[in-house]
């Protein structure tokens, strides 16, 4: 069953000397537990594509659909309340306040989704290693610390789609495989995950890889 689907997407950028064309007609869909990887040089397009998925970004073409129902051309408003119901998002610098500990920034996304449960929270913490970590500050954990915090962040709300962009670009081998297991139960849960990564370790255990160049995709 189709979670997210993308119908024929373009996105430009202009500058005052410039216009560029950051996505050529990108379509994709994805399914309820599968993984798919997004790869391409830097340039390409992959974080613009995200931005769009998610509803963080609109398309200038082409239209999202998530769980069914049109998510492009809504209000700034409707898109975000259909994201923090349904959609996890990690990005690599972006996923946590600084002025809240590691804990309330995971209270803070179930509060907005209005799904609220320490349960999970607690157990969330323990899944990525951070239990001994809940008090801590983003500014007082090492960079593996922040990708797995910002990853338990990006499953608060228990979304039914995590997007995520390069969740292990910065860590360690141990760590990495740790996310990566993290990731696999998600997709076993039922959850669709989609990452943009350049982790040979995570594109191998891709059920599908986008190439994506140019703006332009294909499937491998």
């Amino acid at each position: 069953m189709a979670v997210l689907e993308a119908f024929d997407l373009y996105k430009f950028f202009h500058t005052p000397e410039s216009e560029t064309l950051a996505l050529r007609g990108v379509s994709l869909k994805l399914d309820a537990g599968e993984l798919v990887t997004v790869v391409g040089p830097s340039g390409s397009g992959k974080s613009t594509l995200l931005a769009c998925l998610s509803g963080l970004d609109e398309p200038d073409g082409g239209y999202v659909e998530l769980l069914g129902e049109r998510l492009t051309r809504r209000s700034e408003a409707d898109r975000a309340c259909r994201r923090g119901a349904h959609v996890g998002i990690f990005m690599q610098s972006r996923n946590l306040f600084p002025s809240l500990s590691v804990a309330d920034n995971i209270r803070l996304v179930m509060s907005v989704a209005r799904k609220i449960d320490n349960d999970r929270a607690k157990q969330l913490l323990v899944d990525v290693g951070l239990a001994d970590r809940e008090t801590a500050r983003p500014g007082q954990l090492s960079g593996g610390e922040l990708a797995r915090a910002g990853l338990a962040v990006a499953l608060a709300a228990a979304p039914r789609i995590l997007l995520a962009d390069e969740p292990t670009g910065e860590v360690d081998v141990v760590t990495e495989s740790a996310i990566l297991d993290l990731l696999g139960e998600q997709c076993r849960a039922g959850v669709a995950v989609l990452v943009v990564t350049h982790s040979e370790a995570l594109t191998v255990r891709a059920d599908r890889i986008i190439h994506l160049r140019d703006g332009r995709m294909s499937n491998a």
